[in-house]
């Protein structure tokens, strides 16, 4: 790592390293990325710090004086949710190309003081999702939300040839635009009810926050799932939203927005550091992450204090 990282009581030892990473958005005070972050540093034998930039409603020069900070201060970089994944583009010196295609970043890298845009979102929901997508014969998807998960959702399911991919957003010019930047895929159909886009699909995803603690909701009518689909949700505050509960409880294959969660993660940090995590670690770490948020809701619930959080 960076020798201003090194303290004078830890002198420079030659087989050890050391990554100042972080979050930012808002609210990201529950988030699992530091301890699966840090948890997999341990494991190579290197020490990963994973801050948590909690900033709510920062406007763009904000924004900007908050990434000049990451560029000066040695972060190896960042991870950013909502809801400023799309408002970094423009303040970044680059982007990877696919960053650039869907317009949304989520994880921001520092090397020779430029800041360069990835998307591990993308990346981590094509690993995540592969075998699911693989065994019902890449046919029609229905993805729920247009917004920053929900663009990586529909590329990374063109990446895993889809024969169909059905946008419903409540905001039919947010789905409209993602459509247009896949104008050149084939099988990409915006539509306005959710009916629709479920009508003959194989798979489902939630990509928007519905069904996250407190909110008990869920996107999806449950007369319309099936056993014959699959079906994915991004949230992972509850692990099982009632989007998941109901399509178990009709017999259709179940991915939780944990595998997404681990992958992206998986992904971002052997972007920050240049070497490949365990995802054994990852998994165990945001399995402990879990472990105790259910105990913290459950105390929760007896004072009446909520807790919920978005990647």
């Amino acid at each position: 790592m960076r020798e201003t990282m090194l303290t004078v009581s830890e002198p420079p030892a030659p087989t050890r390293q050391r990554f100042l990473t972080g979050l930012i958005g808002a609210p990201i005070a529950h988030s699992a990325s530091p301890a699966m972050h840090e948890r997999a540093g341990d494991a190579l034998g290197v020490r990963c710090l994973y801050q948590l930039i909690e900033v709510a409603g920062a406007n763009r020069e904000e924004l900007r004086a908050l990434l000049d900070g990451v560029r000066r201060l040695g972060f190896a970089g960042v991870n950013v949710t909502f809801p400023y994944k799309e408002a970094v583009l423009d303040l970044l010196d680059e982007l990877s190309p696919t960053a650039a295609a869907l317009g949304a970043v989520n994880t921001i890298v520092v090397s020779d003081g430029r800041l360069f845009g990835h998307n591990t979102d993308t990346t981590g929901f094509a690993r995540a999702a592969r075998d699911l997508v693989a065994s019902s014969g890449r046919g029609a998807v229905a993805v729920i939300g247009a917004g920053g998960v929900g663009k990586a959702i529909v590329f990374a399911l063109a990446d895993l040839g889809v024969s169909e991919i059905r946008i419903f957003d409540t905001d039919r010019a947010k789905a409209d635009g993602l459509a247009a930047r896949l104008r050149a895929s084939h099988g990409i159909v915006v539509v306005d009810r959710v009916e629709d886009a479920l009508r003959d699909a194989v798979g489902l995803v939630n990509g928007t926050p519905v069904g996250m603690l407190p909110s008990r909701g869920t996107p999806v009518p449950d007369a319309l799932l099936h056993d014959g689909l699959w079906v994915a949700d991004v949230v992972y505050s509850p692990l099982w939203t009632p989007l998941l509960l109901a399509a178990k409880a009709r017999g259709a294959r179940i991915m939780t927005g944990g595998e997404l969660a681990i992958y992206q993660a998986v992904d971002a940090f052997e972007l920050f550091t240049g070497l490949t995590p365990s995802i054994i670690e990852m998994r165990n770490a945001f399995d402990d992450v879990m472990a105790k948020a259910t105990t913290a809701s459950c105390a929760g619930a007896k004072t009446g204090s909520p807790s919920g959080y978005w990647r």
